[in-house]
């Protein structure tokens, strides 16, 4: 079952995928968690948030970027230069931090250049930088406009009982994770690797299929018996990381990732949304709630505390502070992370890489063997 998940993870396209689009249905791609994938999900459309797996040359990124960006973004528009996200019937675009805003602009332009590779469907999601009344009544009216937007385009209706369907589907998700997270932290065999596959295998398949397999799963690792197998535990920190390879590195230099603070990762499902009530206004609440990522002005205490939740809850070692390079958001509230972590006794690394084919490894094993040198 694990295969499955590890399969979907490691690539752009899935069976999964193949069998709605042969079915009809439409596909939506997406950059950002705070864009609330139930909305999508309750048109009838599948959600899939944007990986850049087996990309091998910027060449169109830095053409429309330049080269001091973060690599995530512009490995985006490589693949969509290059014709691999065509199969997809929209994109919406989030603020998630500039360089991700600046994806809707440098994707249209490029579409002038490249036939074919704008979908009909390109939207821009507005999302606000702080949760307050006002920002919260912005964010409502966000979710109108994309909702009006996308019953327009694809002909199809919106009803609250589908969201609050989809939302219950969703809350089924994250709940199971949290399980998944709580016998990972009991020292149930399963790699980091493995656990992060399943969690990405999630932002690229149906709902329902999903849930099921996870639920199977989950079962099945909850009858293990624990492992104390004297290896290193460490809680993985900073920019998003859809990279098995980056985790597989780590893992051996004999430690094991028993967590994460990431939103491909806990950020993404340690709350659930409200269930009852206007459905709109409760997604808006639980998404504008996400002050975990740095996007969110004023909540660095938050973020510490919840790593340091994290550090406590998963029996962790030691913290792994990484970022993209160029990401100004990790990369600098990291430095702080690490002198906080460092006052509260938690052991800690930082390191930059970039995002793509993993041609760092040796730098990253070095960096890591030395740290659980430190750790012993």
């Amino acid at each position: 079952m694990i295969e499955t998940f590890r399969q979907i993870a490691s690539e752009i396209q899935n069976p999964y995928i193949e069998a709605w689009k042969a079915a009809g249905k439409p596909v939506i791609g997406f950059p950002c968690t705070f864009l609330p994938e139930e909305v999508i999900a309750a048109a009838g459309i599948l959600p899939m948030r944007f990986r850049a797996v087996g990309i091998s040359s910027l060449s169109i990124g830095d053409t429309y970027y330049g080269p001091v960006v973060c690599s995530f973004p512009k490995c985006i528009l490589q693949l969509a230069g290059e014709g691999v996200y065509n199969f997809l019937d929209g994109v919406i675009i989030t603020p998630g931090c500039d360089s991700m805003r600046r994806l809707d602009e440098c994707w249209r332009k490029a579409g002038e250049d490249i036939a074919g590779i704008t979908p009909g469907f390109f939207h821009y999601f507005g999302v606000p930088h702080k949760s307050t009344d006002y920002s919260l009544r912005w964010f409502v009216e966000e979710l109108g406009i994309l909702i009006e937007s996308l019953e327009k385009h694809f002909g199809r209706a919106i009803t609250d009982e589908a969201m609050r369907q989809n939302i219950r589907k969703y809350n089924t998700s994250r709940r199971l994770l949290q399980r998944l997270d709580q016998v990972r932290a009991a020292g149930t065999p399963i790699s980091g690797e493995d656990a992060l596959a399943i969690v990405l295998a999630g932002s690229a398949m149906p709902r329902d299929e999903y849930n099921r397999l996870l639920e199977a799963l989950v079962a099945e690792l909850e009858q293990l018996p624990s492992i104390q197998d004297g290896r290193k535990r460490l809680l993985l920190v900073g920019s998003l990381n859809d990279d098995l390879d980056f985790v597989r590195v780590i893992e051996e230099c004999g430690a094991v990732v028993v967590g994460d603070a990431m939103c491909f990762g806990a950020r993404s499902y340690h709350t659930l949304v409200a269930e009852d009530g206007d459905p709109v206004e409760a997604l808006a609440r639980h998404y504008l709630s996400r002050n975990l990522c740095p996007r969110m002005f004023g909540y660095y205490k938050d973020r510490l505390e919840f790593i340091l939740k994290r550090v406590k809850d998963t029996r962790a070692d030691g913290v792994v502070l990484q970022n993209i390079r160029f990401c100004d958001m990790h990369g600098s509230e990291n430095g702080i992370f690490a002198r906080d972590l460092a006052k509260a006794g938690i052991p800690n690394v930082r390191m930059e890489r970039e995002y793509g084919p993993l041609v760092e490894s040796g730098r990253i094993k070095m960096r890591v063997d030395a740290f659980i040198e430190r750790l012993a």
